[in-house]
């Protein structure tokens, strides 16, 4: 099965819930980085890691499929 196929397949639903928390984890420290204020240098640093961990979050689940045979 190549990734075009594992992405249009269905997502079961503990995957579908954890996409979703990596969509918002990696949109709420996208806002922070791109804050137009002066942030501490580990607020920054942390919002920098939770954006990858959320991105990876999401890519890996929605490349989860659900194969029931």
């Amino acid at each position: 099965m190549n990734i075009q196929d594992r992405i249009t397949q269905p997502t079961p639903k503990f995957f579908r819930k954890l996409r979703n928390i990596g969509l918002a984890l990696a949109a709420a420290s996208g806002a922070i980085l791109a804050a137009p204020i002066a942030l501490p240098a580990a607020v920054i640093s942390i919002a920098g890691y939770v954006a990858v961990a959320g991105t990876v979050a999401t890519a890996v689940s929605q490349a989860v499929v659900s194969d029931k045979n």
